[in-house]
Parts: structure tokens; C-alpha cells; sequence
């Protein structure tokens, strides 16, 4: 696991304030995918519990897991009884109990390529659901993004994560569901598009900013910098666009 990847654990606190969380549609989607109760559920780099306590309903045990022991404690300050923890990187999860679901909230991408969908297969009951949901949020303002860009420019060329795999965004099928479509392991793969729309202040922009890994990485002199230049070009409240690209899958049966 990259360095990028552990990063996060440094501004839990803030990542806690300053990430979204995710909306009940979501829930409903995949639990309409599923097409029947789901009573257990693995949570891949579930970080401060964003979408932990979304899925964390009655009814349904979640296990979460993280690599980061600072995420997983801020975690546990959020959600409810009936969610368990677990301080682990998903390539040190080992079949035992399985899954009626697994989830990855925005953490999919810093899993290991290497023997991916086998491992998420051996970890799920047959017919079981796999969920991937996550997205950029950017700038709605064009000219906004733009001055965004130009005062990060010195630091940063782009803040995003690329696809795993090299799709372009314009692609009509993102990652994971290209990789999922090539897999033996996985079924009825489908992607959708749940819109959102968010408004900060400025300085609540630039603390979501503060929790990009790609900011993280920066010595902390140049994320001071960057992060006065953002501040100075924004208006006072910045719109977002924060579409949740959902991508879900369901295991074939015992092969």
C-alpha cells in the first residue's frame, strides 16, 4: 500500500468535518440491487465512518475495516453499536465469514491490483453484492475552477486520482466496472449515477482540500502556500459538483 494511501490518518479530525457524507439514495440502490435483506456487510477503507453509519442500519452488521488506527478512532467516536472494527488493509483480509455485501466508499483505488476480484469473491456469499461508489468533487464554476487551477499550478498539476486502470473519463463504462465486466468471479455489472450538488464556504472548501492526498503528500510549507493562494481567489461560498458514480456487481455462484 502507497504511502498516498496512509496518509489520511494525520487529518482524520478534518477529514471528518470536512468530507461529505453519502445520501440515503445510495443505501437504496444497492439494497434495490441486492433484491433481499442484507444482514452482513464488509466495509473496505471505511477511514472516519462516512458511509459506515449509512449502511450500519438495523438489521445489518457491519464490519468495518481501515489500515490507519488514527481513521478507525475517529470512526468509532460516529457509529452505532452494531458495527464492528478492524485494523486492516484489504489484502490482509482472509476468507473465514463471509459477506452478503462488501463496500468501498472513495477507497477502492488504493487497493492491490494484483488478485483484486479473487479475494473480494472469497470474501462474499454466492450471489453476493460487491459496491463501489465514490467520484471527484469539483468546482461547479468553470471560472472558478480555473483560478483554482492556476494558483495550484505551482504545486500541483492536478489533484485527482487517475483511473487504476487508464479509462478516460469520457469512457462510458469507469473504473472498477471495466475491470469487474473482465472478471470471472462477478455478474450483472452496473453503473449508475446518483447527481448530487453541495455549497461551502470558501474555508470549508479549502479544510475538504486539506484531506486530498494528493495535498498530503506536499511538505507542510507548500501546503501552507497552496492553500493561502486557493483561499484568496474563491468567493466567499463555492458550489460543488459531487455526482456519486456507483458501480455494483454481484458474485456468481459457487464455480
Amino acid at each position: 500500500m502507497s504511502s498516498r494511501a496512509l496518509s489520511f490518518g494525520a487529518v482524520a479530525e478534518a477529514y471528518e468535518r470536512f468530507r461529505p457524507g453519502y445520501p440515503v439514495a445510495l443505501l437504496d440502490r444497492v439494497m434495490a440491487y441486492a433484491g433481499h435483506p442484507v444482514r452482513t456487510a464488509l466495509e473496505i477503507g471505511a477511514g472516519t465512518g462516512k458511509a459506515t453509519r449509512l449502511f450500519a442500519q438495523p438489521g445489518i452488521t457491519v464490519t468495518a475495516t481501515d489500515p490507519d488506527p488514527a481513521m478507525l478512532a475517529e470512526l468509532r467516536k460516529h457509529v452505532p453499536a452494531n458495527v464492528k472494527t478492524a485494523r486492516a488493509a484489504f489484502e490482509d483480509l482472509r476468507p473465514g465469514e463471509s459477506y452478503g455485501l462488501i463496500y468501498a466508499a472513495a477507497a477502492l483505488h488504493w487497493t492491490s491490483p494484483e488478485g483484486r476480484w479473487s479475494r473480494m469473491a472469497a470474501l462474499l456469499e454466492p450471489a453476493g453484492v460487491f459496491a463501489s461508489f465514490g467520484g471527484p468533487i469539483r468546482l461547479a464554476d468553470p471560472a472558478v475552477e480555473e483560478v483554482v487551477r492556476t494558483a495550484r499550478a505551482p504545486f500541483l498539476e492536478s489533484d485527482e486520482v487517475p483511473s487504476p486502470d487508464g479509462t478516460p473519463p469520457e469512457h462510458e463504462m469507469q473504473w472498477p466496472g471495466t475491470e469487474l465486466e473482465q472478471s470471472e468471479w462477478f455478474v450483472d455489472v452496473q453503473q449508475l449515477v446518483i447527481e448530487r450538488r453541495l455549497v461551502m464556504s470558501a474555508s470549508d472548501y479549502v479544510g475538504h482540500l486539506s484531506t486530498i492526498s494528493a495535498y498530503l503528500e506536499l511538505p507542510a510549507p507548500e501546503q501552507e502556500q497552496v492553500f493561502s493562494r486557493i483561499e484568496q481567489v474563491l468567493p466567499a461560498t463555492v458550489e460543488l459538483a459531487a455526482d456519486i458514480i456507483v458501480h455494483l456487481a454481484r458474485r456468481r455462484g459457487e464455480q
